[in-house]
């Protein structure tokens, strides 16, 4: 037998009649068609979709109708839709019971290490971090590795621990928590960032005026302030000194994947 449908069919087995069940991207879409006699379950997906049905045969196609991987699905009698913002408010709530990541490495202990391969394309922002922050409020997951807004709000609250930050410097949202490398770990410093791009072959000018205009509204005080309230800080940068950043990023990463040797199936 395949080893990925063994995989597979074994995560199925651990599935409970009325579960309500979050599949990731990859293999983890195919643990719908294993599940065992007598079982059924409710799928959702982060993009806003709660009773997510087979993919559709040729003729059921509505290319408006699709789950967070991007690929066209069916919906089930009764299927409800909602916003991303909701559904994600689903997952850090520990509403949803159980979620099935891909990942690049598991341990021995179930401590789970994702990223972004270079050079490999990825449909869409992702949500594993949220969806493990979300097994660990709800007391599924011992330990995890998140990005700060999923989890800033549970440590405030007092239902998450934090037990470091893996930036170089402490957060301002969580100043109390020390860095990776205040414990021992030297030169530890990953940042989990957003940014904005333009089609290549956009006009330096144009470039410019979004990147002014968009410092300008990020520099506002309500937006400073909301952003803070998540957990993130806004850093103020020309189009250029963004691309040697994004060049260095793809250079550490890539030499990490590859000392690594992880390989992507």
């Amino acid at each position: 037998m395949d080893k990925r449908l063994r995989i597979v069919r074994r995560i199925a087995r651990d599935l409970r009649d009325g579960d309500y069940v979050n599949l990731g991207i990859g293999m983890p879409t195919l643990v719908a068609n294993c599940l065992p006699p007598g079982i059924e379950i409710t799928l959702h997906s982060e993009n806003g979709m709660l009773g997510v049905g087979p993919y559709p045969t040729e003729a059921e196609i509505d290319a408006d109708l699709i789950n967070a991987g991007k690929e066209t699905v069916t919906e089930l009698p009764g299927t409800s839709y909602f916003s991303s913002a909701d559904s994600f408010a689903m997952v850090r709530g520990g509403h949803i019971d159980v979620t099935v990541l891909g990942a690049l490495e598991v341990d021995a202990e179930g401590n789970l290490a994702n990223w972004m391969i270079p050079g490999k394309m990825v449909k869409g922002m992702g949500g594993a971090m949220d969806l493990v922050a979300g097994a660990a409020v709800g007391g599924h997951t011992q330990m995890s590795s998140t990005s700060m807004p999923p989890a800033v709000t549970h440590v405030r609250a007092g239902r998450l621990r934090a037990i470091a930050v893996t930036s170089a410097q402490r957060s301002p949202a969580l100043p109390e928590v020390p860095t990776v490398n205040e414990q021992g770990f030297s030169g530890f410093d990953d940042l989990t960032w957003t940014a904005i791009f333009a089609p290549a072959g956009t006009s330096q000018d144009i470039v410019n005026r979004l990147n002014s205009e968009l410092n300008r509204a990020l520099s506002a005080p309500e937006v400073r302030e909301r952003l803070a309230q998540l957990g993130l800080d806004w850093k103020s940068n020309t189009s250029g000194e963004f691309a040697a950043f994004l060049r260095e990023e793809v250079q550490k990463w890539a030499k990490a994947v590859k000392d690594s040797g992880a390989k992507a199936d």
